[in-house]
């Protein structure tokens, strides 16, 4: 039997500086180096729009407003020997207020570090291939082409 999980995550972004920016975390326990988005599973209430800005927050200290869908990701993982078939639902965010890195209290036994990267750079720097994709979405919606007519 295949247990299922249903989580959401977070492309969460700003502009500073002329340039869009990405915030990204690295999970207790984790090397240095290992940087991956904000998610977690959905509550039972909650929408997967919801949690993924809750898990905003809890991850980064970061508030963010909501914008559009920008996939899934699914995966199988084995956990204590049972199989895991798993959802993860990605959501493009904008960083409205907060300070990265600020977690809520409790938070830091999940997050060892939050910090703000380059969107541009995220295919190169972030742990996953899914979740370089959904950063890859996440930079053409909010820094288009300016070759695009």
């Amino acid at each position: 039997m295949t247990r299922r999980e249903l989580s959401a995550g977070v492309v969460l972004t700003r502009r500073m500086r002329g340039r869009h920016w990405l915030a990204v975390i690295r999970p207790r326990g984790r090397p240095p180096g290992t940087w991956t988005l904000p998610k977690g599973l959905v509550d039972p209430d909650e929408t997967p729009a919801e949690t993924a800005l809750r898990e905003a927050y809890e991850e980064t200290g970061v508030r963010a407003r909501l914008g559009p869908k920008l996939g899934d990701v699914r995966y199988t993982y084995t956990w204590e020997g049972e199989r895991v078939f798993k959802i993860v639902s990605f959501f493009l965010a904008y960083a409205v207020g907060g300070r990265i890195g600020e977690l809520p209290e409790g938070m830091e036994l999940e997050v060892a570090e939050a910090r703000w990267l380059p969107l541009e750079e995220a295919p190169r720097l972030l742990a996953y291939r899914g979740e370089r994709e959904m950063a890859t979405r996440a930079l053409a919606l909010v820094a288009p082409s300016r070759d695009a007519v």
